[in-house]
């Protein structure tokens, strides 16, 4: 199956759906078109970026998944400069 992006305007008004409605997440869930483990995940999120459970916020997730990959490609970089100076230093060797 196809995995589909839901805006977060969409995320949230799913949410306020669960939240007001006093439905059960499978039924709000169903009704949207979405999975209902899809949703709990929504609720889950909502309620660590509201302070109301414990875990990374939206904005730490996204700043975490920024910052490995920096680190990824700093590393890269890191281990191709020290290639160039090892192969420059041969090369110095080699005319002395």
């Amino acid at each position: 199956m196809a995995r589909r992006n839901y805006t977060p305007e969409f995320r949230s008004e799913a949410v306020r759906l669960v939240q007001e409605s006093g439905k059960s997440p499978e039924e709000i869930a169903k009704n949207l078109g979405v999975a209902g483990e899809t949703l709990r995940i929504w609720i889950r999120q909502h309620e660590t970026d509201t302070g109301k459970r414990d875990g990374l916020t939206t904005t730490e997730r996204e700043e975490l998944i920024r910052l490995r990959k920096e680190n990824r490609v700093l590393r890269e970089e890191r281990e191709i400069l020290r290639k160039a100076a090892a192969f420059f230093a041969q090369e110095i060797n080699k005319t002395s």
